[in-house]
């Protein structure tokens, strides 16, 4: 019944929103920033004016040209557009702001579809890639791929958890210059980059601001839900790398993410952290915008488990870093959601549990409210939590190792459930020392970085 009254919700506002116009830009450009307007217009009813603000430091002096800054702008606002165009899921998307020839058409229809898999899902919408939206071009004007001056410089995005940490701290090692970026500040991410040896001065940040009407419009029943935000980051980063000449950006992207998790599909939730949208930027990126700029995931060989134990390794990083999306708003660990008790359990074959306390404040092992959320995690449950965490694999081997490592001692409360309830010597499976040794080698991490990694985890 859900399903099928999302899906009435769903066609009744797409029968009274039956366009999305993306109406314009403009750029103002000043010596101390650059900010960046958009127009988008929902069926004659409603305008929307979001917005990039760029301060210009020290480490952002490049002087881009503007045909370039103004390709960037445009592809920008083709990511953003789709936070607006979610809220109704009109037929037509009609471009006002450029041109776009039928493959990139194609393209972006892909990043939608594949990107909006959680919002169909969790919506109760079914469509699919052929039927949920036309783009319209309704411009001549031609976007040009330029040459940007880049140097020994890699743009490593922060995000406050703890794998861009990770990125951060093996990257320094690189002998190239390190340019964190942050989207949006936040207590943990700032902290990641200043513990990390930055200070502010030396961090690249860009605002962006959402218009509050969309808000207002989803608390009057639009359509809400997640969106693929880092494709908007991809490109974003794209922009970060161009003004501060940054050869390279270093996702933190990790193998886990390339596995499927929208149900009767191939998609992952998070599409626009797996290997294909990787590759699809990478192929969109060198066509449409610049050959000079190398981006790539540098976390992508690699799986939560190693992840956990080189983060392990970072004691200065441990009381800073925040990976819950539920509590992100008060910078803190909720302790309640899917996120929180993964963070807790691919730590822990590597971490004392008082250190693990210390972090969150409680040991969550010791509520048992949690086993319906480690039923979920451990594939017990019939549906994984869209969520950014590891594989069923990797949570049930570090639980199985913390498991080993504390053979001697009362296990607490999850711990002695699963323990009772895994299969028969599965707390002894002899492959965890290979799996912390062996690399995806689905990835574009260029050699020498690769070099790194394999440094890393020995």
């Amino acid at each position: 019944m859900l399903v099928q009254q999302n899906q009435s919700h769903f066609d009744n506002l797409r029968k009274n929103f039956t366009h999305l116009y993306y109406r314009g830009f403009s750029i103002e450009t000043k010596n101390d920033h650059i900010r960046v307007k958009y127009h988008f217009n929902l069926s004659d009813k409603y305008n929307f004016y979001p917005q990039l603000n760029i301060p210009l430091k020290s480490s952002s002096s490049k002087i881009l040209n503007i045909s370039f800054l103004e390709n960037l702008s445009f592809q920008i606002g083709m990511i953003e557009l789709i936070s607006y165009w979610k809220a109704a899921c009109p037929q037509k998307v009609v471009v006002d702001a450029g041109y776009l020839c039928d493959f990139q058409i194609e393209w972006w229809k892909n990043v939608y579809f594949k990107g909006l898999g959680e919002f169909f899902y969790v919506n109760g919408i079914e469509t699919n890639i052929h039927e949920f939206l036309n783009i319209e071009i309704n411009s001549s004007k031609e976007y040009e791929m330029e040459e940007v001056e880049v140097g020994n410089r890699i743009l490593i995005p922060i995000g406050g958890g703890k794998d861009s940490a990770v990125t951060l701290e093996l990257l320094k090692k690189s002998g190239f210059e390190i340019i964190p970026f942050i989207l949006n500040p936040r207590a943990a991410s700032l902290a990641t980059a200043i513990t990390s040896g930055f200070d502010q001065k030396q961090i690249f940040t860009i605002f962006r601001t959402l218009d509050p009407k969309l808000l207002e419009l989803n608390k009057q029943g639009f359509l809400n839900g997640h969106t693929p935000f880092s494709a908007l980051l991809a490109f974003i980063s794209l922009l970060a790398a161009s003004l501060s000449g940054s050869r390279y950006i270093a996702l933190s992207n990790e193998s886990s993410a390339n596995e499927p998790t929208i149900p009767g599909t191939q998609i992952n939730h998070q599409y626009s952290k797996s290997i294909d949208f990787e590759n699809d930027f990478r192929r969109y990126a060198n066509q449409y915008l610049t050959q000079n700029i190398e981006y790539f995931s540098f976390l992508r060989p690699l799986n939560e488990l190693q992840i956990g134990k080189l983060f392990a390794a970072i004691p200065d990083q441990h009381p800073h870093f925040k990976s819950c999306n539920v509590a992100s708003k008060t910078d803190s660990w909720c302790c309640k959601c899917p996120k929180c008790l993964f963070t807790w359990i691919i730590l822990s074959p590597f971490m004392e549990e008082e250190k693990l306390v210390k972090i969150f404040g409680t040991n969550l092992f010791d509520d048992i409210t949690l086993l319906p959320v480690l039923n979920q995690l451990t594939g017990q449950a019939s549906e994984k939590p869209f969520e950014c965490i590891g594989t069923t694999d990797e949570t049930n081997m570090a639980l199985a190792m913390t498991i080993k490592k504390r053979y001697n001692t009362k296990l607490p409360a999850l711990l002695k459930h699963y323990h009772q309830s895994v299969e028969a010597g599965k707390q002894n499976d002899p492959s965890f020392e290979i799996i912390m040794k062996e690399l995806n080698r689905d990835n574009f991490v260029p050699i020498q970085f690769m070099k790194i990694l394999k440094e890393a985890i020995g």
